[in-house]
């Protein structure tokens, strides 16, 4: 009978196989370490300078940079190499990089860049979540090449929408600028409409905007994220759609394309189950000690 272990154990265990998991791979262990010493540098810059929120984003950081690690050692799934550097340098571009660099405002269409990423990423993990189950022995599917890729890229959808939705969110309880805004020569609105019939109006050649008797200096008027949003579920779809395709032929030749691979995640060979391993070393540990 398998002895109880604590939840202190149990973490120590985990802690243990997460560190293994980290180390396997020299070039990605070599991208983590390199971004968590940037991470925590900014973080010493910004706590010295007591800008706390971005200390939030520096500690956030660290946390989501073990993710992909956790991920690969709770669910026992191994992500290719190419797909966890990509992750990684992900979230560094998104939180330190977008974040507290300001990228989002300073390097034109880095929001967009994202969001395409984030739609072949989010692609790339439904469908191998279908895959694995797919392939597995245990469950008695058998999906069609086509099948797979759809549910591939409903479930990239679902990731950007429920996304915006906190974007929309953030913004409206927390004043939060996560919907980043479009300067507009032209709008079209049935509000103006003097009649109140539902006629569209439309005013263009907008080179200013007053707002409580102040000129806000835009050269138009000022949408406050809708074509945001348009934008990057746009994006987010081109994303979606490219790693789509490429499922579906990794599925229709079983695996053999070089590129595909690099992307799709697959369930873990019993010598790289790192939680596995170290609970049987506990177990023998534990064993010799009461010989002893």
């Amino acid at each position: 009978m398998r002895k109880r272990i604590s939840m202190r154990q149990k973490l120590k265990i985990r802690w243990k196989a997460l560190k293994m998991e980290i180390k396997e791979h020299k070039s990605s262990f070599a991208v983590y370490m390199i971004l968590r010493a940037l991470v925590i540098l900014v973080m010493i810059l910004q706590i010295l300078n007591r800008n706390y929120e971005d200390v939030f984003y520096c500690v956030l950081t660290l946390l989501l940079l073990i993710i992909p690690s956790l991920v690969q050692v709770e669910l026992k799934i191994e992500l290719p190499t190419t797909l966890e550097i990509i992750i990684l340098l992900f979230i560094f571009a998104a939180e330190i990089l977008g974040e507290i660099g300001a990228y989002y405002t300073r390097v034109p269409n880095w929001d967009t860049m994202l969001h395409t990423l984030n739609g072949f990423l989010a692609a790339a993990i439904g469908f191998s979540l279908v895959d694995i189950l797919n392939r597995d022995e245990r469950t008695k599917f058998n999906l069609s090449p086509l099948y797979m890729a759809v549910v591939a890229f409903c479930f990239s959808m679902t990731i950007g929408v429920m996304w915006e939705f906190l974007e929309c969110g953030m913004d409206m309880f927390f004043g939060t600028d996560m919907q980043r805004d479009t300067v507009l020569q032209n709008i079209y609105t049935a509000t103006l409409d003097p009649k109140q019939a539902n006629n569209v109006i439309h005013i263009g050649q907008i080179e200013s905007v007053v707002v409580n008797g102040k000129d806000l200096g835009l050269g138009g008027y000022l949408d406050i994220g809708l074509l945001d949003t348009m934008k990057d579920l746009f994006v987010n779809f081109i994303g979606a759609v490219i790693f789509s395709v490429i499922g579906f032929f990794y599925v229709k030749k079983r695996g053999k394309g070089k590129f595909a691979n690099k992307f799709i995640p697959k369930p873990k060979q019993e010598e790289a189950d790192f939680l596995k391993i170290v609970e049987e070393s506990e177990e023998h540990f534990e064993h010799d000690d009461k010989k002893a």
